[in-house]
């Protein structure tokens, strides 16, 4: 282990998905801005966005051989525990002769060996839980935790003892800049589906399916298809239509969204806070299933916004995007209503009461 990344540092930890990752490297960002001269390193898993992401990035890390729980065998639910008992040892054992100065969470399995040593050796530690319903590893450490910074205030009647405060999601500072209205771009106008760092099998599924029609009924629109790496290499070599472009992962989300017309995707908070930040107009699919049904409430908050439009996954989905996307793309008026850049201060207020509580 690098023992030379945790003296005295931040450590920032969350990941397995974009949704835990990007909000994590937002705070590091900031905190990076704030705190100059203090050391910023980051914890994740050997697995998830973060493997990927991380090796390719500035930031100091050490990943860990930790696996999720959630929708596993028995057989894997006790490897998982295992894991996770051996990761948090490791990283005790490490921290009581390089103690970090405090820790922050954004959950996702990756973030649990970081977030129980910090209990375990009372080292400060922060939570951000981004949805309306927080996560498992957010409900345990809560009560303990420093700070839980809310993203929805929903989220406060299911953490019963925790000090919480009412943050929003964080955005990368890519997000916040000025970004160019949508009324001013020009054809080709651009329909992105982001599915989620990790695709979306059934929204993928739709998209494919709805894209050839689409496309030749509205010539003036392209589409560029996130598909998630799985999907895009099953897919390798398959026909398109010449105006629909698949990748399996984009960098520089900022920008692909700025050059959007209309955005399809699903409806976790980061991607809600991404729209909302740089102003664009979405078709929402939120996923089924998610934990308190959190995604759904995330897209219907959107919706009573004004932000967006929603389709839920279900037996009619192949014919319900195709005509709602339709009616979207063929009504510009529409999709201006929808287009308001709101400015995000979620980094900030998170900082600031991490500040006041260690009196920085």
């Amino acid at each position: 282990m690098e023992q030379h990344l945790f003296s005295g540092s931040l450590v920032v930890t969350g990941g397995g998905t974009g949704g835990h990752y990007f909000p994590a490297v937002a705070l590091a960002e900031g905190a990076r801005e704030r705190w100059p001269d203090r050391p910023i390193a980051f914890v994740g898993a050997r697995r998830g966005i973060e493997a990927r992401l991380l090796p390719q990035s500035p930031w100091p890390h050490l990943l860990l051989d930790v696996e999720g729980f959630v929708g596993r065998s028995p057989l894997a639910t006790a490897r998982a525990a295992w894991k996770l008992a051996l990761a948090r040892h490791q990283l005790k054992r490490l921290w009581r002769q390089h103690r970090p100065w405090a820790v922050i969470g954004t959950g996702g399995y990756g973030a649990a060996p970081a977030l129980l040593a910090a209990r375990a050796l009372g080292i400060p530690f922060f939570l951000h839980e981004s949805n309306a319903h927080p996560g498992q590893l957010v409900r345990r450490l809560a009560a303990a935790a420093a700070g839980v910074w809310c993203g929805m205030d929903a989220v406060r009647g299911h953490l019963p003892g925790a000090r919480c405060v009412l943050a929003g999601t964080p955005v990368r500072s890519v997000f916040l800049r000025a970004f160019s209205p949508s009324a001013e771009l020009q054809p080709p106008y651009r329909l992105l589906v982001v599915g989620g760092s990790g695709g979306a099998r059934a929204l993928n599924a739709a998209v494919l399916a709805m894209a050839p029609e689409l496309l030749e009924r509205f010539p003036q629109w392209d589409l560029l298809h996130q598909a998630g790496p799985e999907l895009f290499q099953a897919l390798a070599g398959t026909a398109l239509h010449p105006r629909h472009r698949m990748v399996p992962f984009l960098d520089g989300m900022d920008r692909e969204l700025e050059a959007a017309s209309l955005v399809l995707s699903r409806s976790g908070a980061s991607t809600c806070a991404e729209l909302k930040a740089c102003g664009r107009p979405a078709l929402m699919v939120p996923m089924p299933g998610s934990a308190g049904n959190h995604q759904v409430m995330n897209a219907q908050a959107m919706v009573a916004e004004g932000r967006a439009a929603l389709v839920l996954q279900g037996p009619g989905l192949d014919r319900e995007l195709p005509a709602e996307a339709a009616r979207l793309m063929a009504q510009p008026g529409i999709r201006a209503g929808m287009a308001r850049p709101e400015p995000n201060r979620a980094v900030a207020l998170c900082l600031e009461d991490l500040a006041g509580h260690l009196g920085c």
